[in-house]
């Protein structure tokens, strides 16, 4: 059953795609928080022509996921169309178009952020990939930035030609390739953008704890928010933004919840990885559930040593409570 890109962006808490951190038990505990879409990790259109069973890899997920999109980066349009048919073959519920990946290897191909500066080139992705989804009643949805540096900030401006080319979704990420994610995102750009066109507005940036996300809403009228950065090592944030959802109630979650939390990402892992693998993966993520604490740095050494599930998990309860 297709759902719409209003549907998608009514109110809704999104997890924004982030490489190396968004993979299948990430966005599965995320959901289980209450996120209400899921993206996968950004996966290349010349990885699905030419390496297809690697790059499909990242395009896992389970059902309890839905609505989950699929995102694609690239910078050719021909290539985009032959590498749709391979990625649709996994049923996402929509597709989205990384335009604002500002990694240096991505935008060196003229993917990614890269793609600001050639609107056009932008634009006719759009285009070719809409007419392959629309049939199929799949929405598209475009992820860009403010622009390329502080001297040609042109997401008005891109924003209007990537809905004029067909996209159903645009998220913008207020901060310019130049910026990385440093600095402020300026979300004054949200508002404007949302001012300007008729198909809904994601909101991206600085959306770190609760307040940020009743802040973005206020502020910029945007139709939905993406928890990217806020939700590394806070994949509770979710459970936050429902309860408050729900009750109008800015309510603390516990230190039990949240090490309950902790321990099912890590189950969620061993079960798509297996134990060893899931281990060393989860040393990225206790490096985010631990960042900020007292003691936290002595505790991330002894875990980056340890393979034994329990004894990393004592630890972090340790850690826990003596917060």
């Amino acid at each position: 059953m297709s759902i719409t890109a209003r549907e998608l962006t009514n109110n809704k808490i999104w997890l924004a795609p982030l490489a190396g951190i968004t993979d299948n038990p990430f966005r599965a505990i995320c959901k289980e928080c209450g996120a209400d879409v899921v993206v996968s990790e950004m996966v290349s259109v010349d990885g699905l022509l030419y390496n297809q069973d690697r790059s499909l890899e990242y395009a896992e997920f389970e059902e309890s996921q839905r609505p989950f999109g699929l995102q694609l980066f690239g910078s050719d349009p021909e290539i985009f169309k032959k590498a749709l048919d391979i990625a649709l073959t996994k049923n996402p519920d929509f597709i989205d178009i990384n335009m604002g990946c500002p990694v240096k290897k991505v935008t060196k191909r003229g993917a990614g952020s890269a793609l600001m500066n050639t609107p056009d080139i932008a634009a006719s992705i759009v285009r070719e990939t809409k007419k392959i989804l629309e049939p199929l009643n799949i929405p598209l949805s475009v992820k860009f930035r403010s622009g390329w540096n502080m001297f040609s900030t042109n997401s008005l401006e891109f924003g209007k030609q990537m809905q004029d080319a067909g996209a159903d979704i645009i998220c913008l990420h207020p901060r310019t390739r130049e910026q990385m994610f440093s600095g402020k995102s300026n979300w004054k750009l949200i508002a404007e953008l949302k001012k300007a066109v008729n198909i809904p507005i994601i909101g991206n940036g600085d959306v770190l704890v609760i307040e940020d996300m009743i802040a973005m809403y206020e502020q910029t009228g945007c139709d939905s928010v993406m928890i990217g950065r806020g939700a590394m090592g806070k994949p509770w944030l979710f459970k936050q933004v429902k309860n408050y959802l729900k009750s109008g109630n800015i309510e603390p979650i516990t230190t039990a919840e949240k090490l309950e939390i902790i321990k099912r990402h890590l189950e969620f892992m061993i079960f798509h990885k297996g134990e060893k693998q899931a281990v060393y993966e989860m040393r990225t993520h206790f490096s985010h559930y631990t960042k900020g604490f007292r003691g936290g740095a002595k505790i991330r050494n002894r875990i980056n040593r340890l393979f034994d599930v329990e004894q990393i998990l004592i630890l972090v309860e340790e850690l826990y409570n003596t917060q």
